[in-house]
């Protein structure tokens, strides 16, 4: 594991911890190294019966870091950053027992990509939830294109990745990319709850439920799409421009190309 994602076990309950708090818990490549680690610990622990997904401080996740990524080639890109990125994201997706996001803060890009990896969300009224990829010339690149579609349908989706606009709790829940929005540390409360209403009951049955949901899902499109994408977007004038802005703290000039 990493300082920066911790992992737990209370009797049939797992928990994956964000713990990044000072840069808004964003992924970089050890954290997404341990979140495979994680998982494949609870995918042998035939104790473990559901999984919590879990950040300290005031935001779940504000994407992937910036600093990790902006300096790489696009074939860098696709291979040390996008293929990893799925491949962490996709473990999250495929365990065995069913996973829990809490989210208490702004969950955006690739923080929201890895919370809807987890078959259940709950949000605090303080969540907030954006794909701003397009703010700083990219796109989604760690499953968002096809997993948020499935989560609030085709035209929302297009509205949250083409705006970058954020979606508050409420409207979130109504939505459908969040299962409840609870005041204080009530999101929290009720993914425990959950978890332990699960993990009371028949395992083998739950996991083939699991299994069974699963198989409406085929997401290798998604991946191949994305990687040439996100490819080609970092190579572009504009994705350069974007992260410049972001870093100079001012609004980008985008040249369309």
């Amino acid at each position: 594991m990493t300082e920066e994602l911790a992992f737990e076990t209370d009797g049939p309950i797992a928990r994956i911890t964000l713990r990044r708090p000072a840069k808004l818990n964003a992924l970089t490549p050890a954290m997404l190294s341990a979140l495979v680690a994680a998982c494949d610990a609870i995918d042998t622990d035939p104790a473990i019966r559901c999984a919590l997904l879990l950040a300290e401080g005031k935001a779940f996740c504000a994407g992937a870091d910036i600093n990790a990524w902006s300096g790489l080639s696009p074939v860098e890109m696709w291979q040390r950053w996008i293929v990893p990125g799925h491949s962490a994201f996709g473990r999250l997706a495929a365990l065995r027992v069913p996973s829990i996001a809490v989210v208490e803060g702004p969950c955006f890009g690739g923080g929201l990509e890895l919370a809807l990896c987890c078959d259940m969300r709950f949000a605090s009224q303080a969540a907030n939830f954006s794909m701003p990829e397009v703010s700083i010339g990219t796109l989604p690149g760690w499953g968002g294109t096809g997993r948020l579609p499935r989560a609030v349908g085709l035209p929302r989706a297009r509205q949250m990745i083409f705006s970058g606009e954020r979606v508050e709790a409420t409207r979130a829940e109504q939505w459908g990319l969040v299962n409840g929005v609870f005041d204080g540390d009530g999101a929290r409360a009720e993914a425990e709850r959950l978890a332990a209403l699960i993990a009371s009951r028949a395992p083998v049955a739950v996991a083939a439920a699991k299994l069974a949901l699963a198989a409406q899902e085929n997401d290798a499109p998604m991946r191949a799409l994305e990687a040439l994408g996100g490819a080609i977007a970092s190579a572009s004038a504009d994705a350069r421009e974007g992260l410049a802005s972001f870093r100079e703290k001012r609004p980008p000039v985008w040249q369309g190309r």
